[in-house]
């Protein structure tokens, strides 16, 4: 195997290391908004019942059409995106750990059949 194909543990070990406060904050975001939005919609549903907007459908038609209630959810999209990328990097590091574990495993193995 040439030295570009081995896996460098170390690396991909400092990698989940380093992204994993990272990971935290992107997920701390995302579930940020998921629970704003639910603030955000009450609020603007009371901001409509206010301009005259009677019933709970027309309030909540009015949240969801409000501009800042399409900009939250756009800010959720990418925070929700954000949180993905980092996850599936840790998961392939982590995936790179397990296939450098079998390659060890069986480079022992190989050595107690030779001796």
């Amino acid at each position: 195997m040439t030295d570009e194909g081995q896996i460098n543990i170390f690396k991909s070990l400092d990698f989940i290391r380093d992204q994993a406060p990272i990971y935290a904050k992107a997920k701390s975001a995302r579930v940020f908004l998921e629970e704003f939005r639910k603030s955000k919609k009450a609020i603007l549903m009371r901001e409509a019942e206010k301009a005259g907007h009677k019933t709970a459908a027309t309030q909540e038609r009015e949240a969801y059409a409000n501009e800042e209630y399409q900009t939250l959810l756009k800010g959720l999209a990418e925070a929700v995106e954000e949180e993905e990328r980092l996850k599936w990097m840790m998961v392939a590091a982590q995936a790179k750990i397990s296939a450098w574990q079998t390659i060890e495993a069986t480079k022992r193995e190989e050595m107690r059949v030779i001796k």
